[in-house]
């Protein structure tokens, strides 16, 4: 399970183990919806610890970068190109671990609040 922390990017299935896993205690990372407030109320993935909207990228970004420089942080959005873009930015800058959830809400087919 550790691996695919390790990885650039995880799949809806690979993302829904790691959240299985998480509830567990044996693995830890943040998940990061960066879609908008109104994307996110409309639903989102059980689990999502914070929404950071790319649309204030510019408000949160840096500080945000720096509080969790030390933490694996999986990013995802509706289909994985928001968060690809914003996992690519932190990557560029030199966070280690920062993990793409490529194909997003609409490939996921685990546990979604509404």
């Amino acid at each position: 399970m550790q691996a695919l922390l390790e990885k650039r990017d995880v799949n809806s299935v690979e993302l829904q183990s790691l959240l299985e896993a998480r509830e567990m205690g044996k693995v830890n990372f943040l998940l990061v919806d960066v879609r908008e407030d109104m994307e996110f109320e409309m639903g989102h993935i059980k689990g999502a610890d914070l929404l950071k909207p790319t649309s204030m990228f510019e408000q949160w970004a840096k500080d945000f970068f720096h509080e969790v420089e030390d933490k694996t942080v999986i990013f995802t959005c509706r289909t994985g190109n928001r968060s690809g873009q914003v996992q690519n930015i932190f990557a560029k800058s030199g966070h280690k671990s920062v993990i793409n959830h490529y194909g997003g809400i609409v490939s996921y087919r685990g546990d979604i609040n509404r």
